[in-house]
């Protein structure tokens, strides 16, 4: 199996998914929650947040929110779509093997590791470890989330594999800490965690 090809990400793929108010998957309410818990959490970890990388940044619904929550902070995103960088402007690249010469404070990779076939998504998961040096935010379904009657079908492209939680977690354990509600925290970071804060802690 491969992974989905960076063609299927075109201007009709942004209509469906982004655009068109009846078939879009881009809530804004939810959009302003989650970016509002993350700031208040890496706030309360006291976690420096001066450079994000948003990656798969799709139409950018985070450079608003990032700039909002973390004043100062530098925002960067990487797209996959060749329709996307031309009509905003990102950088090129995959998550698979996207490298930057510095880490970033945080990165967020929304809704782009179900596309990949298993070993790209794990190289992207080690990827993903290597590009943040302080937090990471991950969002993607699961087989699980199926199973669970979670995700809303109609909405959801069929073409995302639908892999276990917990080849997402064994992807990302090498770099990073659990810390709950999809945010991970990298094992550089010097920030100290009581062991009930982060999965695995004893």
């Amino acid at each position: 199996m491969q992974s989905v090809p960076a063609a299927t990400f075109d201007q009709a793929y942004y209509q469906r998914f982004y655009f068109n108010k009846k078939t879009r998957v881009v809530d804004a309410a939810h959009a302003e929650r989650l970016s509002a818990f993350l700031a208040a959490y890496l706030q309360y970890l006291r976690l420096p947040v001066r450079r994000v990388l948003d990656m798969g940044c799709g139409i950018g619904l985070w450079r608003e929110l990032i700039a909002r929550h973390f004043p100062g902070a530098s925002y960067h995103g990487v797209e996959i779509s060749d329709y996307l960088c031309q009509r905003y402007g990102w950088e090129h690249g995959s998550v698979i093997d996207y490298a930057a010469r510095t880490p970033f404070d945080l990165v967020i990779c929304q809704g782009v590791l179900p596309y990949l076939n298993p070993p790209d998504l794990r190289r992207a998961l080690a990827n993903l470890g290597r590009l943040s040096r302080g937090a990471l935010y991950i969002e993607a379904v699961s087989r699980e989330d199926y199973e669970r009657d979670v995700i809303d079908e109609e909405l959801t492209d069929a073409r995302q594999f639908r892999h276990r939680a917990a080849l997402y977690r064994r992807g990302l354990r090498e770099h990073m800490l659990e810390l709950g509600g999809g945010v991970w925290l990298s094992r550089q970071a010097e920030v100290p965690l009581f062991a009930l804060e982060y999965m695995g802690g004893s």
